[in-house]
């Protein structure tokens, strides 16, 4: 029995040692630098952010000057893409407005005044810069204005810069399209 389980164990090491050797890039928080944004809501709901299929796999898409998007198996992002950018976008809104923000489901006792859904349509990177466009929608809980938008934003990547740089052009990405939605779908 003993010997069974040292050589389990030494199986299991061995399997350890063969694993991947990818490495996961994290988004890092940005700074907001902007004066905040007043809003007509104390409350939002964000709902789990819409990705493209391609943008919802945890490897790192690029897109090439023929328009391809490639990957890698070697550079992925560290969780979650739709969960990551929900999360990014929440706290980026919460910090910007000075409204209480959360992702569905709405974790308070009281509802939310208003929800917030966006959907994009593209998210790469490409030499020299992070790209993401799409479609958010502003609806509030008791009446009022629906409100509606396309956003095309992009962030610099400094040339040699890799993954951490996609990573961090899309941090600022994700802190400029919270203001752009706090300014015209949430006022």
């Amino acid at each position: 029995m003993r010997t069974n389980l040292i050589g389990a164990t030494a199986a299991l090491a061995l399997l350890a040692g063969c694993g991947d050797n990818a490495l996961r890039y994290s988004v890092p928080a940005v700074p907001v630098t902007q004066e905040r944004v007043g809003i007509a809501y104390n409350s939002v709901e964000v709902l789990a952010v819409s990705l493209p299929s391609y943008a919802a796999a945890e490897e790192i898409y690029i897109r090439g000057a023929d328009g391809a998007l490639t990957s890698s198996t070697d550079l992925l992002w560290s969780d979650d893409p739709s969960r990551a950018v929900t999360l990014e976008l929440t706290r980026y809104l919460g910090q910007i407005t000075g409204a209480r923000v959360a992702p569905e489901p709405w974790p308070f006792a009281e509802r939310a005044a208003a929800r917030l859904d966006v959907r994009v349509e593209e998210m790469y990177a490409e030499p020299g810069r992070f790209v993401m466009t799409g479609q958010f929608f502003g609806a509030p809980e008791d009446g009022g204005r629906d409100r509606a938008g396309l956003f095309s934003l992009a962030a610099p990547i400094p040339e040699g810069g890799g993954a951490a740089a996609i990573a961090a052009a899309r941090a600022q990405v994700m802190r400029d399209l919270a203001a752009d939605i706090a300014r015209r779908a949430l006022r």
